[in-house]
C-alpha cells in the first residue's frame, strides 16, 4: 500500500498515520521526522532545512526532494509506504510522481484530512513532541501515560518552538496558499479521499478505512 496523507498541521495526521502504517505493515515517513534525524547528525542539508522551520517557512523543494528520493531508495520502503507532510507544492508532487513511474510504482491513494483553522489553533496549543522519537502527544485529545513522558521511548515531551499561535497562523497560511493545490493536483486523477478531522482519531480512521475498501 503506498499512500500519502495531507492536511493541515495540527490537524491530527501524524496520528492517523501511526494507525495506519500499523494496519497496513508499512512504514511511515515523515519529512519531520527525516529532518530532525538529520538535525541531530548534524549535516550540512539538515542545518539549512532547520533554518528555513524555525523561521516558520516550508524547505526549498530540491533540498525535500534530494531527502525523499534517499529514502524511498532504503530497502524498508520497497513494498510500500505512507508520506506524511509531503508533497507539500505542485513541484514536490510532480517530482515525487516521477520517481514513481521511474520505480514503475503507483499511488493507492492521497488521504486529505480537514478541519476549521480555529479548532486547529487550538489543537497545536496542547500538542508535544518527544524529543528523542519525534512522537506526537497532545495533552486532552492522546495525553502519554506518564505525564511529560513518552510512551515509546521514555523521552522528554516538549512543545516545539513553532507551536505557538503566532506561528501556528503563518503555517496555516502558507499551506493553504502552497499545499491545498496539491489536493486539486491529485483530485484530477481521482485518487483522494476526503476525511474530517474535526472528529475522534478512532473515527476518522474508520473513516478513511471505510473509504480505502471503497477506494480498491
Amino acid at each position: 500500500m503506498r499512500i500519502i496523507i495531507l492536511g493541515p498541521p495540527g490537524v491530527g495526521k501524524g496520528s492517523e498515520a501511526e494507525i495506519l502504517v500499523e494496519q497496513f505493515n508499512i512504514p511511515h515517513i515523515s519529512t519531520g521526522h527525516i529532518f530532525r534525524e538529520l538535525f541531530q547528525q548534524d549535516s550540512p542539508l539538515g542545518k539549512i532545512a532547520h533554518e528555513y522551520i524555525d523561521r516558520g517557512e516550508l524547505v526549498p523543494d530540491d533540498i525535500t526532494n534530494q531527502i525523499v528520493r534517499h529514502r524511498l531508495s532504503q530497502p524498508d520502503a520497497q513494498n510500500g509506504f505512507l508520506f506524511d507532510g509531503y508533497p507539500r507544492s505542485i513541484p514536490q508532487a510532480i517530482a515525487l510522481d516521477q520517481f514513481l513511474e521511474e520505480k514503475g510504482w503507483q499511488l493507492d491513494a492521497v488521504i486529505n484530512i480537514h478541519a476549521d483553522d480555529e479548532l486547529i489553533v487550538k489543537r497545536i496549543g496542547g500538542r508535544r513532541i518527544c524529543e528523542n522519537c519525534g512522537r506526537i502527544y497532545h495533552i486532552v485529545n492522546n495525553p502519554p501515560k506518564v505525564e511529560n513522558i513518552c510512551d515509546t521511548c521514555g523521552g522528554r515531551l516538549i512543545q516545539r518552538d513553532d507551536d505557538n499561535e503566532e506561528t501556528v497562523s503563518k503555517r496555516l497560511e502558507i499551506y493553504h496558499r502552497q499545499t491545498e493545490p496539491v489536493i486539486d493536483y491529485y483530485e484530477q486523477s481521482g485518487r483522494v479521499i476526503h476525511a474530517d478531522g474535526s472528529q475522534t482519531i478512532e473515527k476518522t480512521n474508520q473513516d478513511i478505512m471505510k473509504a480505502l475498501g471503497e477506494h480498491h
